[in-house]
Protein backbone atom coordinates (compact mmCIF):
# COMPACT_ATOMS: atom_id res chain seq x y z
CA UNK A 1 0.00 0.00 0.00
CA UNK A 2 1.46 3.73 -1.17
CA UNK A 3 -0.60 6.40 0.55
CA UNK A 4 -3.89 5.96 2.07
CA UNK A 5 -2.71 8.47 4.44
CA UNK A 6 -0.23 6.08 6.69
CA UNK A 7 0.03 2.64 7.61
CA UNK A 8 -1.41 4.19 11.42
CA UNK A 9 -4.85 4.29 10.03
CA UNK A 10 -4.05 0.52 8.54
CA UNK A 11 -3.87 -0.46 11.73
CA UNK A 12 -6.73 1.09 13.13
CA UNK A 13 -9.03 -1.01 10.04
CA UNK A 14 -8.96 1.77 7.53
CA UNK A 15 -9.77 5.78 7.29
CA UNK A 16 -12.15 6.88 9.50
CA UNK A 17 -15.68 8.28 8.55
CA UNK A 18 -15.83 11.79 8.52
CA UNK A 19 -17.67 13.85 11.07
CA UNK A 20 -20.24 16.20 9.08
CA UNK A 21 -19.22 19.61 8.14
CA UNK A 22 -19.97 23.28 9.02
CA UNK A 23 -23.59 23.48 8.34
CA UNK A 24 -23.84 27.34 7.51
CA UNK A 25 -22.49 30.16 9.58
CA UNK A 26 -21.51 29.99 13.16
CA UNK A 27 -20.14 32.17 16.42
CA UNK A 28 -18.01 30.90 18.67
CA UNK A 29 -16.09 32.01 21.30
CA UNK A 30 -12.96 30.10 20.07
CA UNK A 31 -12.45 28.97 16.45
CA UNK A 32 -9.20 27.05 15.98
CA UNK A 33 -8.02 25.73 12.14
CA UNK A 34 -6.94 22.65 11.88
CA UNK A 35 -7.91 19.21 14.15
CA UNK A 36 -4.11 18.00 14.49
CA UNK A 37 -1.95 17.76 17.89
CA UNK A 38 -1.94 21.14 18.32
CA UNK A 39 -5.54 21.99 18.00
CA UNK A 40 -6.68 19.32 19.53
CA UNK A 41 -4.83 19.63 22.71
CA UNK A 42 -5.83 23.26 22.87
CA UNK A 43 -8.71 22.65 22.54
CA UNK A 44 -8.95 20.11 25.42
CA UNK A 45 -7.11 22.42 27.54
CA UNK A 46 -9.11 25.41 27.02
CA UNK A 47 -12.41 23.24 27.45
CA UNK A 48 -10.74 21.69 30.88
CA UNK A 49 -9.63 25.06 32.27
CA UNK A 50 -12.94 27.21 31.38
CA UNK A 51 -15.82 24.68 30.55
CA UNK A 52 -18.20 27.24 29.86
CA UNK A 53 -16.07 28.26 26.20
CA UNK A 54 -18.27 27.53 22.93
CA UNK A 55 -15.37 25.90 20.86
CA UNK A 56 -14.95 25.31 17.65
CA UNK A 57 -12.48 23.26 15.32
CA UNK A 58 -12.67 23.25 11.43
CA UNK A 59 -10.73 20.62 9.46
CA UNK A 60 -10.13 20.11 5.78
CA UNK A 61 -10.43 16.35 5.66
CA UNK A 62 -10.62 14.47 9.25
CA UNK A 63 -8.83 15.15 12.82
CA UNK A 64 -5.27 13.27 12.54
CA UNK A 65 -5.32 13.51 8.99
CA UNK A 66 -2.05 15.56 8.68
CA UNK A 67 1.29 14.95 10.90
CA UNK A 68 -0.99 13.77 13.86
CA UNK A 69 -1.93 11.22 11.81
CA UNK A 70 1.25 9.82 9.75
CA UNK A 71 4.14 10.43 12.36
CA UNK A 72 7.06 8.37 13.23
CA UNK A 73 5.24 8.16 17.03
CA UNK A 74 8.46 9.35 18.60
CA UNK A 75 6.92 10.72 22.08
CA UNK A 76 10.15 12.36 22.40
CA UNK A 77 10.14 16.13 24.45
CA UNK A 78 13.03 16.21 22.64
CA UNK A 79 14.93 19.93 22.37
CA UNK A 80 16.62 19.57 18.85
CA UNK A 81 16.57 23.56 18.05
CA UNK A 82 19.00 25.93 18.23
CA UNK A 83 19.49 26.90 21.44
CA UNK A 84 21.50 29.95 20.53
CA UNK A 85 19.48 31.10 18.33
CA UNK A 86 16.13 31.43 21.43
CA UNK A 87 18.92 32.89 23.24
CA UNK A 88 19.56 35.80 21.09
CA UNK A 89 16.12 37.14 22.62
CA UNK A 90 16.06 35.38 25.49
CA UNK A 91 18.06 34.20 28.59
CA UNK A 92 20.11 31.17 29.18
CA UNK A 93 17.82 30.54 32.52
CA UNK A 94 14.54 30.50 30.00
CA UNK A 95 15.71 28.33 27.55
CA UNK A 96 16.71 25.76 29.48
CA UNK A 97 13.15 26.12 31.29
CA UNK A 98 12.00 25.68 28.21
CA UNK A 99 14.46 22.70 27.70
CA UNK A 100 12.61 21.26 30.80
CA UNK A 101 8.72 22.59 29.85
CA UNK A 102 9.90 20.13 26.37
CA UNK A 103 11.12 17.23 28.35
CA UNK A 104 7.76 17.27 30.54
CA UNK A 105 5.56 17.13 27.77
CA UNK A 106 6.00 13.04 27.98
CA UNK A 107 5.14 12.66 31.42
CA UNK A 108 1.49 14.71 30.64
CA UNK A 109 0.82 13.01 27.56
CA UNK A 110 1.24 9.65 29.42
CA UNK A 111 -0.99 11.17 31.98
CA UNK A 112 -3.64 12.75 29.86
CA UNK A 113 -3.96 9.28 27.93
CA UNK A 114 -4.56 7.69 31.10
CA UNK A 115 -6.99 10.00 32.48
CA UNK A 116 -8.66 9.78 29.08
CA UNK A 117 -8.89 6.15 28.35
CA UNK A 118 -7.05 6.50 25.30
CA UNK A 119 -5.13 3.57 24.20
CA UNK A 120 -2.57 4.89 21.73
CA UNK A 121 -0.26 2.28 22.20
CA UNK A 122 2.34 3.87 24.86
CA UNK A 123 5.06 2.30 25.87
CA UNK A 124 8.26 4.40 27.96
CA UNK A 125 10.88 3.92 25.98
CA UNK A 126 14.96 5.16 25.42
CA UNK A 127 15.51 7.40 22.49
CA UNK A 128 19.05 5.59 20.87
CA UNK A 129 21.35 7.52 18.46
CA UNK A 130 23.50 5.27 16.66
CA UNK A 131 27.19 6.23 14.96
CA UNK A 132 28.54 3.72 12.02
CA UNK A 133 31.22 5.57 11.56
CA UNK A 134 33.95 7.98 12.80
CA UNK A 135 32.46 10.97 12.00
CA UNK A 136 29.26 10.43 13.37
CA UNK A 137 30.47 9.33 16.57
CA UNK A 138 32.43 12.11 17.38
CA UNK A 139 29.21 14.28 16.59
CA UNK A 140 27.57 12.68 19.22
CA UNK A 141 30.24 12.71 21.96
CA UNK A 142 30.08 16.90 21.06
CA UNK A 143 25.87 16.09 21.08
CA UNK A 144 26.45 14.75 24.80
CA UNK A 145 28.84 18.00 25.83
CA UNK A 146 26.20 20.67 24.34
CA UNK A 147 23.54 18.86 26.53
CA UNK A 148 25.59 18.45 29.81
CA UNK A 149 26.83 22.33 29.13
CA UNK A 150 23.13 23.11 28.88
CA UNK A 151 21.70 21.40 31.96
CA UNK A 152 20.30 18.30 30.69
CA UNK A 153 20.51 15.58 33.84
CA UNK A 154 23.46 13.23 33.60
CA UNK A 155 21.52 10.36 34.76
CA UNK A 156 19.05 11.17 31.63
CA UNK A 157 21.59 10.91 28.51
CA UNK A 158 25.03 8.37 28.26
CA UNK A 159 27.59 7.84 25.73
CA UNK A 160 27.75 3.99 25.00
CA UNK A 161 30.17 2.05 23.51
CA UNK A 162 29.92 0.14 20.21
CA UNK A 163 28.97 -3.08 22.15
CA UNK A 164 26.79 -1.60 24.37
CA UNK A 165 25.07 0.04 21.84
CA UNK A 166 24.61 -3.81 19.72
CA UNK A 167 23.67 -4.83 23.25
CA UNK A 168 20.64 -2.68 22.73
CA UNK A 169 20.42 -3.65 18.84
CA UNK A 170 22.11 -4.99 16.48
CA UNK A 171 23.05 -2.48 14.21
CA UNK A 172 25.38 -3.21 11.31
CA UNK A 173 28.57 -1.50 11.86
CA UNK A 174 27.56 0.13 14.62
CA UNK A 175 30.84 2.19 16.42
CA UNK A 176 28.43 3.57 19.87
CA UNK A 177 25.73 5.63 20.27
CA UNK A 178 24.39 8.42 22.72
CA UNK A 179 21.05 7.25 24.46
CA UNK A 180 18.49 9.85 26.05
CA UNK A 181 16.47 8.06 28.65
CA UNK A 182 12.66 9.45 29.32
CA UNK A 183 10.90 9.26 26.11
CA UNK A 184 7.58 6.98 24.93
CA UNK A 185 6.96 5.33 21.49
CA UNK A 186 2.94 6.05 20.45
CA UNK A 187 0.56 4.94 17.82
CA UNK A 188 0.24 8.52 16.76
CA UNK A 189 -3.10 8.11 15.05
CA UNK A 190 -4.44 6.09 17.81
CA UNK A 191 -3.60 9.30 19.96
CA UNK A 192 -4.75 11.58 17.45
CA UNK A 193 -7.94 10.01 17.53
CA UNK A 194 -8.78 9.24 20.92
CA UNK A 195 -8.00 13.03 21.48
CA UNK A 196 -10.50 14.22 19.08
CA UNK A 197 -12.82 11.71 21.20
CA UNK A 198 -12.03 13.27 24.38
CA UNK A 199 -12.31 17.12 23.38
CA UNK A 200 -15.66 15.88 21.70
CA UNK A 201 -17.05 14.67 25.69
CA UNK A 202 -15.91 17.84 26.98
CA UNK A 203 -18.37 20.12 24.26
CA UNK A 204 -15.90 21.05 21.53
CA UNK A 205 -17.41 20.90 18.27
CA UNK A 206 -14.81 19.27 15.25
CA UNK A 207 -15.87 20.32 11.87
CA UNK A 208 -14.92 17.76 9.28
CA UNK A 209 -14.95 18.08 5.58
CA UNK A 210 -14.54 21.92 5.85
CA UNK A 211 -11.60 23.77 4.20
CA UNK A 212 -10.42 27.06 5.72
CA UNK A 213 -10.23 29.79 2.28
CA UNK A 214 -9.15 32.80 5.14
CA UNK A 215 -9.30 34.32 8.23
CA UNK A 216 -9.24 37.79 9.81
CA UNK A 217 -10.07 39.74 12.46
CA UNK A 218 -12.98 37.91 14.25
CA UNK A 219 -13.91 35.64 11.02
CA UNK A 220 -12.76 32.38 10.15
CA UNK A 221 -13.68 32.14 6.20
CA UNK A 222 -14.67 28.05 4.89
CA UNK A 223 -16.03 26.40 1.52
CA UNK A 224 -19.46 25.58 4.09
CA UNK A 225 -19.97 28.75 5.72
CA UNK A 226 -17.85 31.64 8.35
CA UNK A 227 -17.43 30.88 11.83
CA UNK A 228 -17.59 34.64 13.70
CA UNK A 229 -15.34 34.23 17.19
CA UNK A 230 -13.29 37.16 19.21
CA UNK A 231 -10.44 34.34 19.25
CA UNK A 232 -8.79 32.84 16.26
CA UNK A 233 -6.02 30.09 16.91
CA UNK A 234 -4.05 28.58 13.61
CA UNK A 235 -2.81 24.87 14.54
CA UNK A 236 -2.02 23.86 10.69
CA UNK A 237 1.52 22.93 10.96
CA UNK A 238 2.85 21.70 7.54
CA UNK A 239 -0.67 23.14 5.58
CA UNK A 240 0.20 26.74 6.87
CA UNK A 241 1.79 27.19 3.26
CA UNK A 242 -1.97 26.35 1.83
CA UNK A 243 -3.16 29.53 3.45
CA UNK A 244 -4.16 33.05 2.12
CA UNK A 245 -0.98 34.99 2.72
CA UNK A 246 0.81 32.35 4.98
CA UNK A 247 2.56 31.01 1.40
CA UNK A 248 5.97 32.02 2.92
CA UNK A 249 5.83 31.77 6.44
CA UNK A 250 6.55 27.97 7.51
CA UNK A 251 7.83 25.48 4.73
CA UNK A 252 6.31 22.13 4.46
CA UNK A 253 8.74 19.50 4.54
CA UNK A 254 8.28 15.91 3.49
CA UNK A 255 9.04 12.69 5.16
CA UNK A 256 8.16 9.76 4.41
CA UNK A 257 7.87 6.43 5.81
CA UNK A 258 7.64 2.34 5.19
CA UNK A 259 6.95 -0.25 7.23
CA UNK A 260 7.66 -3.73 7.74
CA UNK A 261 5.31 -7.35 7.34
CA UNK A 262 6.01 -8.69 11.51
CA UNK A 263 9.28 -10.06 11.77
CA UNK A 264 8.94 -13.65 13.27
CA UNK A 265 10.36 -14.35 17.08
CA UNK A 266 13.65 -15.49 15.57
CA UNK A 267 14.77 -12.15 13.67
CA UNK A 268 13.91 -10.19 16.60
CA UNK A 269 16.19 -12.35 19.27
CA UNK A 270 19.05 -11.47 16.41
CA UNK A 271 18.40 -7.77 16.36
CA UNK A 272 17.46 -7.09 20.02
CA UNK A 273 15.79 -4.52 20.14
CA UNK A 274 13.92 -5.24 23.68
CA UNK A 275 13.77 -1.84 24.84
CA UNK A 276 11.55 -0.74 21.92
CA UNK A 277 14.07 2.33 21.85
CA UNK A 278 13.03 5.20 19.37
CA UNK A 279 16.03 4.78 17.00
CA UNK A 280 18.15 6.53 14.10
CA UNK A 281 21.34 7.04 13.22
CA UNK A 282 23.81 10.16 13.40
CA UNK A 283 23.41 10.97 9.67
CA UNK A 284 23.42 13.94 8.08
CA UNK A 285 20.16 12.86 6.38
CA UNK A 286 18.19 12.41 8.98
CA UNK A 287 16.34 9.00 9.47
CA UNK A 288 14.33 7.27 12.51
CA UNK A 289 12.90 3.85 13.55
CA UNK A 290 10.40 2.51 15.87
CA UNK A 291 9.87 -1.19 16.78
CA UNK A 292 5.56 -1.32 16.48
CA UNK A 293 3.74 -2.81 18.58
CA UNK A 294 3.06 -6.09 16.32
CA UNK A 295 6.66 -6.59 15.43
CA UNK A 296 7.27 -4.58 12.64
CA UNK A 297 9.95 -2.17 11.60
CA UNK A 298 9.00 1.58 11.00
CA UNK A 299 11.59 4.14 9.09
CA UNK A 300 11.15 6.85 7.88
CA UNK A 301 13.49 10.06 6.59
CA UNK A 302 13.42 12.74 4.11
CA UNK A 303 13.03 10.89 0.83
CA UNK A 304 12.41 13.97 -1.61
CA UNK A 305 12.67 16.98 0.96
CA UNK A 306 10.41 19.74 -0.56
CA UNK A 307 7.67 20.04 -3.28
CA UNK A 308 8.08 23.40 -5.56
CA UNK A 309 5.43 25.70 -4.73
CA UNK A 310 4.85 24.59 -0.91
CA UNK A 311 2.47 21.42 -2.36
CA UNK A 312 1.90 18.73 -0.39
CA UNK A 313 1.17 14.98 -0.67
CA UNK A 314 -2.06 13.42 -2.17
CA UNK A 315 -3.36 11.33 0.81
CA UNK A 316 -0.15 10.13 1.82
CA UNK A 317 1.32 8.57 -1.47
CA UNK A 318 4.90 8.87 -1.78
CA UNK A 319 6.81 8.17 -4.69
CA UNK A 320 8.96 4.79 -5.78
CA UNK A 321 12.32 6.63 -5.31
CA UNK A 322 12.19 7.68 -1.53
CA UNK A 323 10.68 4.04 -0.76
CA UNK A 324 13.68 2.58 -2.73
CA UNK A 325 15.70 4.82 -0.55
CA UNK A 326 14.16 4.38 2.46
CA UNK A 327 14.52 0.60 1.60
CA UNK A 328 18.21 0.82 1.36
CA UNK A 329 18.55 2.57 4.66
CA UNK A 330 16.81 -0.01 6.35
CA UNK A 331 19.18 -2.57 4.96
CA UNK A 332 21.96 -1.69 5.10
CA UNK A 333 21.52 -1.03 9.43
CA UNK A 334 19.71 -4.19 9.43
CA UNK A 335 21.24 -6.60 6.43
CA UNK A 336 19.01 -9.61 8.61
CA UNK A 337 15.97 -8.45 7.48
CA UNK A 338 16.47 -8.55 3.68
CA UNK A 339 13.75 -11.02 2.12
CA UNK A 340 11.30 -9.31 4.65
CA UNK A 341 8.46 -7.56 2.80
CA UNK A 342 7.24 -3.67 3.31
CA UNK A 343 3.70 -3.71 3.68
CA UNK A 344 2.99 0.01 3.55
CA UNK A 345 4.71 3.59 2.52
CA UNK A 346 3.44 7.04 3.32
CA UNK A 347 4.28 10.57 3.39
CA UNK A 348 3.48 13.94 5.21
CA UNK A 349 4.65 17.35 5.58
CA UNK A 350 6.28 19.05 8.47
CA UNK A 351 6.47 22.88 9.25
CA UNK A 352 9.58 24.37 9.48
CA UNK A 353 10.02 28.34 10.49
CA UNK A 354 12.57 29.76 8.30
CA UNK A 355 14.80 29.80 11.11
CA UNK A 356 14.38 26.00 12.30
CA UNK A 357 12.84 27.26 15.53
CA UNK A 358 9.67 26.14 16.53
CA UNK A 359 7.39 29.04 17.72
CA UNK A 360 4.12 29.86 19.36
CA UNK A 361 1.84 33.30 19.98
CA UNK A 362 -1.21 35.04 20.52
CA UNK A 363 -2.02 38.91 19.38
CA UNK A 364 -4.19 40.23 22.16
CA UNK A 365 -5.16 42.95 19.50
CA UNK A 366 -6.54 40.88 17.13
CA UNK A 367 -7.38 37.69 18.88
CA UNK A 368 -5.49 35.44 16.67
CA UNK A 369 -2.95 33.01 17.64
CA UNK A 370 -0.86 30.19 16.11
CA UNK A 371 1.55 27.33 16.87
CA UNK A 372 3.62 25.16 15.02
CA UNK A 373 6.91 24.70 13.22
CA UNK A 374 7.82 22.00 15.34
CA UNK A 375 10.41 20.55 12.49
CA UNK A 376 9.50 16.69 13.70
CA UNK A 377 9.13 17.32 17.16
CA UNK A 378 4.94 17.98 16.98
CA UNK A 379 4.21 14.72 18.96
CA UNK A 380 5.38 16.31 22.21
CA UNK A 381 5.76 20.03 21.18
CA UNK A 382 1.84 19.95 20.39
CA UNK A 383 1.06 19.60 23.81
CA UNK A 384 3.30 22.16 25.04
CA UNK A 385 1.69 24.58 22.59
CA UNK A 386 -2.02 23.41 23.47
CA UNK A 387 -1.06 24.23 27.23
CA UNK A 388 0.64 27.84 26.39
CA UNK A 389 -2.01 28.86 23.90
CA UNK A 390 -4.42 28.08 26.67
CA UNK A 391 -2.35 30.32 29.01
CA UNK A 392 -1.91 32.99 26.26
CA UNK A 393 -6.06 33.04 25.48
CA UNK A 394 -7.07 33.43 29.04
CA UNK A 395 -4.44 36.01 30.08
CA UNK A 396 -3.45 33.83 32.50
CA UNK A 397 0.37 34.53 33.81
CA UNK A 398 2.41 31.40 33.99
CA UNK A 399 6.13 30.56 33.43
CA UNK A 400 4.59 29.11 29.96
CA UNK A 401 4.17 32.14 28.59
CA UNK A 402 7.26 33.81 29.56
CA UNK A 403 9.17 30.74 27.50
CA UNK A 404 11.87 32.15 24.37
CA UNK A 405 9.33 30.33 21.33
CA UNK A 406 6.20 32.53 23.01
CA UNK A 407 5.76 35.49 20.25
CA UNK A 408 8.94 35.37 18.47
CA UNK A 409 9.41 37.02 15.33
CA UNK A 410 10.52 34.86 12.90
CA UNK A 411 11.29 35.46 8.55
CA UNK A 412 9.69 34.56 6.05
CA UNK A 413 11.09 31.86 3.26
CA UNK A 414 12.40 33.39 0.09
CA UNK A 415 10.20 33.08 -2.74
CA UNK A 416 10.64 29.95 -5.43
CA UNK A 417 12.53 28.95 -6.82
CA UNK A 418 15.29 30.09 -4.21
CA UNK A 419 13.40 27.88 -1.21
CA UNK A 420 13.42 24.80 -3.29
CA UNK A 421 16.61 25.34 -4.81
CA UNK A 422 17.50 25.71 -0.99
CA UNK A 423 16.21 22.91 0.54
CA UNK A 424 16.59 20.46 -2.21
CA UNK A 425 20.65 21.49 -2.55
CA UNK A 426 20.97 20.98 1.59
CA UNK A 427 19.70 17.36 1.74
CA UNK A 428 21.96 16.75 -1.55
CA UNK A 429 25.33 17.91 0.10
CA UNK A 430 23.95 16.11 3.34
CA UNK A 431 24.14 12.80 1.51
CA UNK A 432 27.07 13.23 -0.16
CA UNK A 433 28.56 14.16 3.07
CA UNK A 434 27.13 10.70 4.19
CA UNK A 435 29.01 9.08 1.54
CA UNK A 436 32.10 10.94 2.28
CA UNK A 437 31.81 10.76 6.33
CA UNK A 438 30.91 6.36 5.28
CA UNK A 439 34.39 5.78 2.83
CA UNK A 440 36.54 6.84 5.70
CA UNK A 441 36.52 10.66 6.59
CA UNK A 442 37.68 11.32 9.96
CA UNK A 443 35.45 14.02 10.91
CA UNK A 444 32.12 16.20 10.54
CA UNK A 445 32.29 17.00 6.21
CA UNK A 446 32.64 20.28 5.31
CA UNK A 447 29.35 19.96 3.00
CA UNK A 448 27.33 19.63 5.66
CA UNK A 449 28.48 22.63 7.29
CA UNK A 450 28.27 24.95 4.43
CA UNK A 451 24.60 22.96 3.86
CA UNK A 452 23.62 24.41 7.23
CA UNK A 453 24.80 27.67 6.76
CA UNK A 454 23.19 27.95 3.20
CA UNK A 455 19.75 27.09 4.82
CA UNK A 456 20.05 28.55 8.71
CA UNK A 457 19.49 25.28 9.84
Amino acid sequence: MNGNVSFWYADLGGLPKKRPGLPGDRQADICIIGAGYTGLWTAYYLKKTNPSLSIVIVEREFAGFGGAGRNGGWLSGGFDWSREKYLKGSSRQAVIAMQRAMAGTVDEVIRIAALEGIDADILRADNLVVATNVAQMERLIDDHKTMLDWEVPAEKIGLLSAHEAAERVCVAGVRGGLVTRGMARVQPAKLARGLAKAVERLGVTIYEGTAVTGYRNGVVETDLGNVRAPVILRATEGFTAGLKGHEREWLPLNSAQIVTEPLPDALWDEIGWRGHELLSEGAHAYCYAQRTREGRIAMGGRGVPYRFGSRTDVNGQTQDATIAQLQAILFRLFPQVKGIGIDHAWCGVLGVPRDWCTTAGFDVASGIGWAGGYVGLGVSSSNLAGRTLTDLVLKRDTELVRLPWVNRSVSRWEPEPLRWLGVHTMYQLYRLADEREAQGLGRTSRLARFADKLTGH
